[in-house]
């Protein structure tokens, strides 16, 4: 197998809020964020969301074997699938609701199509202009509310100005009641909740919350449907609920329930406004086009970041503490070989003989280039790789690894969150020894492996060029015949 360009850069990290919008690497002018705004060319795109905007095999340092649409396809072999990028998104990124609700939607999509119901007439189209309408009036009682708001500079003098008085907002005053009466007795304009300054202050209705907007996912009750929460969820955004006799109307309850309510336990990280605006849309129509405000971020999110992540992520062959040991040895390989040439070019010895620190030097900084890009030289030596801490201990677990592969692909299944999975604990108490010399499986993906042979042979070359530059160096001086 050929090696990649020796130009071969591996793929930058993409941080969250720093999503590029272009294939050029990002300059720091060109970026989104999770939740972009949308603006009025809204009513010029296609009115059906696409899922392929971009190909994410031209991203710098992603071949095409390895580009996101391969991944989700099943084009690719471990450690590079679908269900490995679903791993590093539960456990390294935890943002593992991003694919899980795109793989749904990438689903519903086929099944809405297919379907040929009589219902079907119920559930139209969302056009790009209603969802411009609908933005439009959010954004107009956002700007409504916010007009309502006190001015901050004004709001300030007035704060200093009552400051130690009873008028001073959030205070409690005492009030000296006639014939000896509590403040529960006086008349109810006078106590909290009205604008007399000399009221007392009500108990904070917090239950009322709790009360209105039930919750299986607060763990009070398991009771309630995902029919009586997504009714909830309409009536926080004050939405009319919509027609129940629309097709697959049970199933976008579940995926509010699950992905865009308040609360819900896989979330999608939706600004206000688009959640809103979804919720909106999904009250009108269970048409695939409903999702379009929020299914351009997330997909976006997952080829233009997670996936470069991924992708970086998996050319590391060792865990950390074994790069960490690798990062240790080529520093202690450099150290002892420049010792070595000290000594030799401070002794009687030929010159010849100084040249024999080149070796420790090639072996030192080669290992410690390829430790800093995550690589072991001796795994990959082997085309080996750890086995990831998670993977170590899901065969001895009760459900195994196909019971936890199968609950993490659940488009409505529970939370992400793995802080409670005995496997954590277990590796924690592992000692360093252990996990330096920890398992190893061998790497299928022919690419992945292709990527690693290049990058070792840059950190050889790298490692060639310097010894020969520190060699030439310690030779040319004049020894210094002390012993």
């Amino acid at each position: 197998m050929g090696l990649l360009p020796l130009t071969y850069r591996r793929p930058a990290y993409v941080d969250k809020n720093n999503i590029p919008l272009s294939d050029e690497p990002s300059t720091g002018q060109n970026t989104i964020s999770n939740s972009p705004p949308r603006n009025s060319e809204a009513g010029s795109e296609k009115t059906e969301p696409s899922l392929r905007p971009v190909n994410s095999g031209s991203i710098a340092g992603i071949p095409s074997a390895l580009s996101f649409d391969k991944i989700i396809e099943g084009g690719t072999c471990p450690p590079c699938t679908v269900r490995d990028f679903m791993n590093y998104l539960i456990y390294v990124e935890r943002s593992a609701e991003n694919l899980q609700f795109f793989l749904w939607y990438r689903d519903y999509m086929k099944r809405f199509e297919q379907a040929k119901t009589w219902d079907l007439a119920l559930a139209p189209e969302w056009t790009p202009a209603m969802e411009e309408e609908a933005i439009h009036k959010i954004q107009k009682e956002q700007a409504e509310k916010a007009r309502k708001k006190p001015n901050s500079k004004t709001g300030d003098v007035t704060v200093e100005i009552f400051k130690g008085t009873d008028f001073e907002k959030g205070s409690t005053p005492v009030l000296s009641s006639p014939r000896g009466r509590s403040t529960s007795d006086l008349p109810e304009g006078t106590r909290a909740g009205s604008n007399d300054p000399f009221g007392t202050p009500p108990d904070t209705p917090r239950g009322y919350h709790q009360e209105t907007f039930p919750s299986e996912y607060n763990g009070s009750s398991m009771a309630t449907t995902y029919r009586t929460q997504a009714s909830d969820a309409f009536a926080t955004a004050g939405i009319k609920p919509p027609f129940t006799i629309q097709p697959f109307r049970k199933e976008i309850d579940r995926v509010i329930a699950t992905y865009i309510m308040d609360d819900a336990p896989r979330q999608l990280n939706l600004s206000d406004k688009e959640q809103k605006a979804v919720l909106q849309a999904l009250a009108h129509t269970t048409h695939p086009s409903a999702f379009r405000i929020i299914i351009t971020p997330i997909e976006s999110a997952l080829r233009r970041q997670a996936h470069p992540n991924f992708i970086r992520w998996s050319i590391c062959n060792g865990n950390p503490a074994r790069v960490f040991f690798a990062r240790g040895l080529g520093v202690a390989l450099i150290l002892i070989s420049t010792v070595v040439a000290i000594v030799l070019a401070l002794s009687n010895a030929g010159r010849g003989y100084r040249a024999l620190a080149a070796i420790g030097w090639v072996l030192g900084i080669s290992t410690l280039i390829a430790a800093y890009k995550g690589m072991c030289v001796v795994l990959h030596g082997l085309h080996h790789r750890h086995i990831r801490p998670w993977e170590l201990f899901m065969a001895e677990e009760e459900d195994g690894e196909e019971g936890k592969a199968k609950r993490s692909f659940d488009s409505f299944g529970s939370g992400n969150s793995y802080e409670d999975e005995p496997w954590l604990v277990r590796y924690q108490q592992r000692n360093v020894i252990r996990k330096i010399f920890d398992r190893e499986v061998w790497i299928q993906e022919p690419m992945l492996r292709q990527i690693q042979d290049t990058i070792a042979v840059q950190s050889m070359l790298c490692a060639v060029v310097l010894s020969a530059i520190l060699t030439a160096i310690f030779v040319a001086v004049p020894g210094g015949d002390l012993f």
